[in-house]
């Protein structure tokens, strides 16, 4: 039998890990009310760092600033939020999965996407649980639903993709269900979405240029709409999940 240790001010150790048993905001920074990322129930960190608060010399933690395991995203949490509801754990180890096995979760992944539409929902800006998602949460979220971790940002998910192809005029022939859509300017991939067939993709969107929530549109032209074109003249490159990230390998 494991004795069970929970977070307090007196078990506070940098480096250690632990397991969430309840579902938290991460945030941007130690000040910062804005909005990171959502972190799930039973997914593990390791704690970082702290900022406390000094009131009338007694110093008390506010915010400790953690490494998600899944995917190594850095956020800062509420340490109140975290007392008595996270465990202890020894260590950490990714799950190292097959190409192979990834095709076989395709179908699965993209029906629980296509579930999340149906469920009232708008976007929202470091969203990852539901039913409010922002465009690369609900991409790491409708993998995660079937145990495979892929990074949390657009950006990041662009870079630990096998690239498909950047040239939108030779794409439709090499896109297969489940394969990702990455989208923005030169600089940066700013939005991303899911390949569900023959062009056809779901994604999340805000206001500007967007659904303000989950919403499926179509890559190629036939008679795109407003947001479809948008998001074709943005276009950047198509990518594929083949493996499950890797703590480490960002």
């Amino acid at each position: 039998m494991t004795l069970e240790v929970l977070l307090t001010n007196a078990s506070f150790v940098v480096g250690s890990l632990w397991k969430l048993r309840k579902n938290i905001d991460g945030f941007k920074n130690e000040f910062s009310e804005e909005l990171a990322t959502q972190v799930k129930i039973e997914r593990s960190f390791q704690l970082l760092d702290y900022w406390k608060i000094d009131f009338q010399n007694t110093k008390i933690i506010e915010r400790v600033k953690v490494r998600l395991l899944e995917d190594d995203y850095i956020c800062w949490f509420k340490f109140s939020e975290l007392v008595h509801n996270v465990s202890k754990i020894d260590s950490w180890n990714s799950e190292v999965i097959s190409e192979e096995k990834i095709v076989t979760k395709i179908p699965e992944i993209l029906s629980w996407a296509k579930a999340q539409k149906e469920i009232r929902n708008k976007y929202l800006w470091g969203g990852t649980i539901g039913p409010d998602f922002d465009c690369s949460g609900l991409v790491q979220s409708s993998f995660a639903s079937s145990g495979i971790w892929i990074p949390r940002d657009a950006y990041q998910q662009e870079k630990f993709c096998k690239n498909v192809s950047s040239n939108i005029e030779y794409l439709s022939s090499k896109l297969i269900p489940g394969d990702l859509l990455f989208f923005g300017p030169a600089e940066k991939c700013t939005h991303v979405g899911l390949h569900i067939e023959n062009g056809f993709y779901i994604h999340s969107s805000g206001d500007s240029n967007g659904h303000n929530g989950i919403e499926i549109d179509e890559l190629f032209p036939q008679e795109l709409g407003n947001i479809a074109s948008f998001y074709r003249s943005q276009f950047r490159s198509a990518g594929r999940v083949i493996s499950c990230y890797q703590s480490g390998k960002l």
